[in-house]
Order: structure tokens, then C-alpha cells, then sequence
């Protein structure tokens, strides 16, 4: 029978974990049609885009409000299509504010959701979890605490392990990395990742600016930001006067592999530097009003990702007023200094490592695909 499936995603890391699953249901589906909201990966899996998923990626509960004419008229283009191809199933990735609302539609027309990386309703908007609940078949979680959470919850939920813990890894050696973009081999290297979307790494970087500076002050580094995709290497090379961190075109994994430390934006790239081992500064800000309304909402003992799955303090957490050149320079500079912390620190992100693995050994990707196949074939799958 010839599928149609409905993918949609709007973050780069959903962009990722969505196509991985997509390539798995290729070798299922051979003769799938699959189209939606798509970024580069999904594009390069073979889904056809209706919508850009650059054009979702707008971070801040304030700083959306601008963009919600353009985002609505995106949520009418996708639902418009759906009348027309009548997919047999959807899988929402990440984005909640767009895709809860499409989930809602979606359900009333028929069409089974999976809803890949469960939103953060343990956090905060837990009024979310009676709209999980009544329009998501099934809830595909990547942390391990969240499966029991949403159980709790009488929401049909199941740990499939995360997308990046078979995939995260370094492509060059060391050697190879610092002679490719001409690095001083004797000095450390610091890792500079002010976030993946321009408004974020905007504000980001005038205090990894200024903490740059002070840190080769007082010592001799390699620093390098690897932008991304969605930021572009120009729009960091205009924005650095005489800083001295290298601005390189991509390969973040390789820059994280091989630095010493990294100074790294709370949200995928801080899981990624755990997986990869790399000792971090984590880090975060919005606008003012973004982050008192925030403050109101989130109920959490810790921000970053890391220190929740970890139970504990165990990376520095520089949010809003704290992100400052001179905080994130001290903290690095403690982290650089002191290899005992160093060790402790690495330690405590083997252990996430290992938290994260899927315990049953098999991919997350071919979990997830195993999942849809049961829905639309109504019977249970073995995936081995």
C-alpha cells in the first residue's frame, strides 16, 4: 500500500531526529510519500517541504508575538495540504506551540499523531498534558525520566532512547581538526557555541565577546565557533572585530570532541557536548519580559538539560543577569585550571552518557519507525 506520512519539525535537532526516523520507514515503506515542514535533513531524506521549518524557529514567550501572523499562515498552508493528501499518519517532532495546535487538527480529521520528543510539560505549562493526552497516539520520549512522568499522567508514552547518543561523534582526529583550521597545537582549546538561531546567538555574543578577551588575556587558547547552518558564518565574521575566536563553517561535533572546554547555550548542544564528553559552561538569555514571565512559569531545580538529567549541579548554569563576560571567563578558567573538576565533571557526563543509550540496544530511529509500522499496520513489531 502506497503511504502517506505527514513530518513535520521546526529545530534544527528536530529537524535531525525526525529525518533519522524518516530513513528508517524508507526501508519499511519504499514507495512512502512523505512531505511537511522541513529543514535541511529532512529535505535531504527525501520530504517534501511545504513549509521552511527556519521560518517556526523563534525562541522567547514574548519574542513570538511579532511573528505569529507569518506562523499562522504557515499552520493554514500545512493544514491545507493535509485535506489534500489525507496522510495516513503524522509525526509531529519538538516545536510544541505550532505542532500541539496542528496535533488538535490533525486528530479531528482522523489522522493518528506521533509526537516525537515529548514537550516539557514536567517543567512548566503542565495544563499541556490534557491536550497530549486526548490528541497524541503516542508520545515518543528521548530522556528517561520523562516516560514514568507522562505514565503518571495516563498519557501513552515510551522511552525510545536518544536520537544522539549512537550518532554523536567526532569526524577528524584531533591532529587532524587543529591542522585543518591551523590551531596551535600546544595550547588548549575552547569551544564557543552562542546557539543555533540568530536572535539567540545575538545576544549571546557580546558576553562570549568579552569573555574571550579576558581569557586569552590571561592565558594562550585556541577558541572556535562553529555556526551553524540557520546563523551562517557571516553573521558572526561581522559581528567579531579583533575577537580572537575562529568562526569555522559547521563541525561542531569535531570542535566539541576536541576541546578542552566548551561554552555552550542551554538546549541540544549541551546534551551533544555531554555525549561527547567536553567539560562545559552552560548559559542562556532572553529579553527581560521573556524572562520574568518565564520565571513565573517554569518550575524546575535547574535550566540546563545536563544538570536535570543528572540530578544535580553539575555543570555552571549562567542565565539572564549572570551571563556575563566576566562570570563565564571565571568559570572557564576554574574548569581550565583545576583537572581534578575537570575529571569530576567528566565523570558525572559519562554517566548521563550512559542514561541516554537505549537500554534494549536498539536505535532510537528504528524505535521510533517501529512504532509508527504498529500504528498503521494495527499490530505489535519486533525490532531487534
Amino acid at each position: 500500500m502506497h503511504r502517506k506520512i505527514l513530518v513535520s519539525a521546526g529545530e534544527a535537532s528536530g529537524d535531525l531526529y525526525a529525518s533519522l526516523v524518516v530513513e528508517e520507514l524508507r526501508r519499511i515503506y519504499p514507495d512512502a510519500e512523505f512531505f511537511g515542514c522541513t529543514g535541511p535533513r529532512l529535505r535531504k531524506a527525501g520530504v517534501r517541504t511545504l513549509v521552511d521549518a527556519a521560518s517556526l524557529a523563534v525562541v522567547g514567550l514574548l519574542e513570538v508575538v511579532a511573528h505569529i501572523p507569518r506562523i499562522y499562515g504557515e499552520y493554514r498552508k500545512l493544514l491545507a495540504e493535509v485535506d489534500r493528501q489525507k496522510p495516513d499518519l503524522a509525526i509531529l517532532t519538538d516545536s510544541p506551540d505550532f505542532h500541539l495546535r496542528v496535533a488538535r487538527r490533525l486528530a479531528g480529521r482522523g489522522i493518528p499523531v506521533v509526537y516525537l520528543v515529548a514537550p516539557q510539560v514536567w517543567a512548566w505549562r503542565k495544563g499541556r498534558i490534557r491536550t497530549i493526552r486526548r490528541y497524541i497516539q503516542r508520545l515518543l520520549c528521548i530522556f528517561p525520566f520523562e516516560e514514568q512522568f507522562f505514565a503518571q499522567e495516563r498519557v501513552n508514552a515510551s522511552y525510545i532512547g536518544h536520537p544522539l547518543a549512537g550518532i554523536v561523534r567526532p569526524s577528524l582526529t584531533r591532529d587532524e581538526f587543529f591542522r585543518k583550521h591551523r590551531l596551535a597545537s600546544g595550547r588548549p582549546l575552547v569551544s564557543v557555541l552562542p546557539g543555533s538561531r540568530r536572535g539567540e546567538a545575538a545576544r549571546h555574543l557580546p558576553a562570549l565577546l568579552d569573555a574571550a578577551e579576558r581569557l586569552y588575556r590571561e592565558k594562550a587558547l585556541n577558541l572556535v565557533l562553529p555556526a551553524s547552518t540557520t546563523t551562517g558564518v557571516e553573521f558572526f565574521r561581522e559581528r567579531m572585530g579583533r575577537s580572537p575566536i575562529k568562526v569555522i563553517e559547521g563541525e561542531s561535533w569535531d570542535a566539541m570532541a576536541h576541546a578542552d572546554l566548551a561554552l555552550a547555550a542551554s538546549g541540544t548542544v549541551t546534551v551533544e557536548a555531554a555525549l561527547l564528553g567536553t567539560p562545559m559552561v552552560t548559559f542562556y538569555k532572553v529579553t527581560r519580559p521573556s524572562w520574568v514571565a518565564g520565571k513565573l512559569l517554569v518550575k524546575v531545580p535547574f535550566y540546563s538539560m545536563v544538570n536535570l538529567i543528572a540530578g544535580r549541579a553539575l555543570v555552571p548554569e549562567l542565565m539572564q543577569e549572570q551571563m556575563t563576560g566576566e562570570r563565564l571567563a571565571a568559570e572557564a578558567q576554574r574548569l581550565l585550571s583545576d583537572e581534578g573538576a575537570r575529571r569530576e565533571m567528566q565523570a558525572g557526563l559519562a554517566e548521563i552518557r550512559s542514561r541516554l543509550a537505549d537500554a534494549a540496544g536498539v536505535e532510537p530511529a528504528r524505535r521510533a519507525a517501529a512504532i509508527v509500522q504498529e500504528i498503521l499496520e494495527g499490530e505489535r513489531v519486533h525490532v531487534s
